[in-house]
């Protein structure tokens, strides 16, 4: 893996990170603000991302490439889509690292130290949180609909019968 330092005043990666929809709620002191606590990261294809198991504290956005996400040696899923982000439950419970994510490709992200956030203060750490936190639950609630579509297809009648009693 390669990684830049700490991304500091760089307008051209500001115009491209805005170019992504999930930054669109960033105003731009927040988005300079968001690039101090970042790297870009470029992994080459089969390079570990992140480690099932291990803590860390970074939460990574696909810039381009593609990601496989895989727990216990089994591919759950694939992140290719350019904002898609993946290691976001550390942030959230603070537990270790559920699955482990790879390069499937060459593969860029920007990676933040979500410690930087939890170091924020005043005005900053509102807006940080409630942003993060608002992509995290609509991310999650699209996962969320996806599993629930192939649980139905895996199980059949009985898991619909189950989800209904549920809901």
């Amino acid at each position: 893996m390669k990684e830049t330092n700490y991304l500091i005043e760089n307008e051209k990666i500001i115009e491209e990170i805005k170019k992504i929809p999930v930054f669109g709620p960033f105003n731009e002191e927040e988005l300079h603000t968001l690039l101090h606590m970042s790297k870009l990261r470029v992994y080459k294809a089969g390079e570990d991302i992140i480690k099932e198991s291990e803590i860390d504290s970074w939460i990574y956005f696909l810039i381009y490439g593609k990601v496989v996400i895989s727990k216990e040696g089994k591919e759950i899923t694939q992140i290719k889509r350019r904002g898609d982000i993946f290691g976001e439950m550390r942030f959230i419970d603070s537990a270790p690292r559920s699955a482990s994510a790879s390069a499937a490709a060459d593969t860029v992200c920007l990676a933040i130290d979500a410690e930087h956030i939890e170091n924020l203060t005043g005005d900053n750490k509102i807006a940080f949180g409630y942003i993060l936190y608002r992509i995290f639950s609509e991310i999650l609630a699209e996962r969320l609909r996806i599993m629930n579509k192939e649980l139905i297809r895996v199980k059949g009648k009985n898991a619909e019968k189950v989800w209904e009693r549920l809901t």
